[in-house]
């Protein structure tokens, strides 16, 4: 018994020490903001919403964030938590609330499953979910009414998949995020901004075709391409062997995603 003791005393210790060592969590356990769960309702679907809200004194714009396709992890709640940090009340949706097992979401799968499952979501329930959180988080009383939506890699494709159901957001920030078909542009009305890799041919080589379409098609679309960096450079920009490419680019995105904030 006492050697069972000693084991489960050492795992615990190993576990506590590794929390301590991850930046991310460590940043969200000090956080002097407001972080907190919440749910949301599509239609008898209710979504599990990670939600920050900053220290200002008016009311603010809010910025609904589209995990990546490793669903939504410590470090989604970590953008969420800078962007309150910005000045914006942030709010993160998991798209997978209620499909895990027990009826747990993106954390209750191992990171293999959590891509497969991502993948096969419909659009028309990851829109629904999106139209919860935008009308949940547009009617706050910290809130303004502007509603931004923004995501990364399969967040930042549904980004801009959702400025074509959604006139009504205000913006679309894709990062590294595939367009939806060119026959989908017209019902587009939000301004959407890019963000890309240099090195991440995959996306990024049709950005120069979706700017003619979006231009043709008579919408607002402003892409840039970060020389160098790869693809999800948002998060490998901050890790600690992080390329040059990537942190110049993270760096720069914050600071021109921020610019644009203040904007809209």
């Amino acid at each position: 018994m006492n050697r069972l003791l000693l084991l489960f005393a050492a795992l615990m210790t190993t576990l506590a020490v590794r929390a301590a060592d991850d930046p991310i969590k460590t940043r969200l356990n000090n956080s002097p903001r407001h972080l907190e769960w919440v749910t949301v309702k599509n239609g008898d679907r209710e979504v599990k919403c990670f939600i920050g809200f900053p220290e200002v004194k008016s009311k603010a714009t809010a910025v609904v964030v589209i995990h990546e396709i490793f669903g939504l992890s410590d470090w989604v709640r970590g953008v969420v938590d800078q962007l309150a940090e910005a000045g914006y009340i942030a709010i993160a949706p998991d798209f997978l609330s209620g499909m895990g097992p027990n009826g747990g979401g993106s954390d209750s799968f191992s990171p293999d499953a959590v891509r497969g499952k991502i993948q096969g979501l419909a659009q028309e329930q990851v829109n629904g979910d999106l139209d919860a959180a935008v009308s949940y988080v547009g009617k706050l009383p910290a809130a303004n009414g502007k509603v931004v939506v923004g995501g990364f890699c399969w967040g930042g494709a549904k980004t801009f998949a959702y400025a074509t159901h959604n006139p009504n957001i205000k913006g679309g920030l894709v990062f590294y995020g595939s367009a939806p078909k060119p026959e989908e542009f017209s019902s587009i009305r939000a301004p959407i901004y890019g963000f890309y890799g240099g090195n991440d041919a995959r996306i990024t080589a049709a950005v120069p075709q979706v700017t003619e379409q979006m231009k043709a098609a008579g919408k607002s679309y402003e892409p840039v391409i970060y020389e160098g960096a790869g693809h999800g450079f948002m998060r490998a920009g901050e890790a600690p062997d992080a390329s040059e490419a990537n942190k110049k680019a993270r760096a720069e995105s914050w600071q021109r995603l921020k610019q644009l904030l203040s904007k809209l």
